[in-house]
């Protein structure tokens, strides 16, 4: 199972983050084949709470892009919706990131997602789409490794 996280914080060009989210996830099934996409989520922005809050979903995907080709195809489409690399966790108009890749375990790139597991703003929308996914060595499933973070702080939207 391939894996995409997307969130959004601030608009671009005029369209919310809700709809940078659902278009970016439109462009990745464009270059890869588009399996399931979460409902929307809300999640305060971290480290700064006071900063927009952040429109989350993930995607599961196929592709026969090695994974660091789909990396570099992934930060392609964050370019084209306005995303400019500065500050870290500063707002951002979209932030995609390989979750997961098959069973890969790599440091290049860092597969699975070194944080991914410990953010529900990643695992209530990955529960949505697969909760009986496990991540590579690991033992429980994502519904039980979401059960098991103690901050949810993520919300659907709608």
């Amino acid at each position: 199972m391939i894996l995409i996280a997307a969130g959004s914080n601030l608009p671009f060009c005029g369209v919310d983050s809700q709809q940078v989210v659902l278009h970016s996830i439109f462009a990745v099934g464009q270059i890869t084949e588009l399996v399931a996409k979460s409902p929307l989520y809300s999640s305060p922005a971290w480290p700064d709470p006071a900063d927009p809050p952040f429109v989350n979903a993930v995607a599961e995907i196929r592709t026969a892009m090695e994974p660091a080709a789909l990396l570099a195809a992934l930060h392609a489409v964050e370019t084209a919706f306005g995303r400019r690399r500065g500050r870290k966790n500063a707002p951002r108009t979209l932030d995609l990131d390989l979750i997961a890749y098959g069973d890969v375990r790599s440091d290049r790139p860092a597969l699975p997602h070194p944080r991914a597991f410990s953010r529900d703003f990643v695992m209530a929308p990955l529960c949505d789409i697969a909760p009986d996914w496990r991540p590579p060595g690991e033992a429980r499933t994502a519904a039980e490794i979401l059960k098991g973070l103690p901050d949810r702080t993520a919300r659907p939207i709608g």
